[in-house]
């Protein structure tokens, strides 16, 4: 059914105000992205000195063996989004969170969830996560989220050592050229790698401490869990923002299309209407002219001049 002019007016005014939103969503999307960005870079080089710390202890302290105790519960941290419009973002990670939990076959699953879209999707999956925690709403909530799930985790373990349980940490991550891809990732129990005595030190200014062994250890893997937890929370908000920005760079890119066809519809039916108005005046014109002629009478005719002899 063809469209009327003013109906195709409405519609071009609709498509260039959802364009304008779309825009604004994009733009918001690559602002948020770079605080988030830069504190997980920050983070990055503070765990990087943690690490350099479990290098120092362990080669001070020779001969370290923790006990690997089979988990009797397994806690699994999913982190997602807390808004829509990101695509599949909590699905994708949902689905490999869900294979992840059938492949585990010894202790109970327990899982916290870190947005309410996140949340949705694990429960699409079969899974329903014990506590849902608000994502931080800005890179100075990272910090914030951060310490509250590491007590979480130190209430979980019921007075156990930290380096008994049993948690893991899944969130997107990004990948080479600009990719996303879904990661799990084992916090506890802590890897052997940590606790490996290097053969040799790269400095000639051994590596010492004065506290207590135990506590030294038990602040190490605090700070561990801390900084482990710090960044997965700060990928997955830079992560989400970029899946947004893609999503409104490809809706931004469909509605200039539905635009560009809009306009060329509505330049086509203007013209038709103006051709339409040209044609009823000429037909005017015509109809008045045959008119005024029927109605001249014949007296009035001229007379046919004679021709000169």
């Amino acid at each position: 059914m063809p469209q009327t002019l003013e109906t195709l007016t409405r519609h071009s005014d609709t498509l260039t105000s959802i364009r304008g939103i779309v825009h604004t969503m994009k733009t918001l999307s690559a602002i948020n992205a770079t605080p988030y960005d830069h504190a997980a870079r920050s983070i990055e080089a503070y765990h990087q000195t943690i690490l350099e710390g479990f290098a120092a202890f362990a080669y001070r302290t020779s001969g370290i063996n923790l006990q690997q105790e089979e988990a009797w519960e397994h806690l699994v941290i999913v982190f997602g989004s807390d808004h829509g419009l990101c695509g599949n973002y909590n699905e994708a990670l949902a689905e490999v969170v869900q294979h992840h939990c059938q492949s585990q076959t010894i202790g109970k699953q327990r899982l916290f969830c870190i947005g309410a879209q996140m949340n949705d999707a694990l429960d699409d999956q079969d899974l329903l996560p014990e506590a849902v925690l608000l994502p931080p709403a800005s890179a100075e909530g990272i910090g914030r989220l951060a310490g509250d799930i590491v007590t979480r985790i130190d209430r979980f373990s019921r007075g156990q050592p930290l380096h008994h349980l049993a948690v893991t940490l899944a969130f997107t991550q990004r990948g080479e050229h600009g990719t996303r891809e879904p990661t799990i990732q084992s916090l506890l129990p802590l890897a052997p790698s940590l606790l490996q005595r290097e053969k040799q030190w790269d400095s000639r200014s051994l590596p010492d401490y004065t506290m207590e062994a135990g506590a030294l250890l038990s602040s190490l893997i605090r700070s561990h869990i801390f900084a482990s937890v710090f960044r997965a929370s700060a990928e997955a908000m830079v992560t989400e923002n970029s899946a947004r920005l893609a999503l409104m760079q490809q809706a931004e890119q469909s509605v200039d299309e539905r635009i560009e066809v809009v306009e060329g519809e509505l330049r086509s039916v203007r013209q038709t209407e103006i051709t339409n108005e040209l044609m009823d005046v000429i037909i005017g014109f015509e109809a008045l002219k045959k008119r005024g002629s029927r109605a001249r009478p014949a007296g009035d005719q001229k007379p046919c001049p004679k021709p000169v002899s």
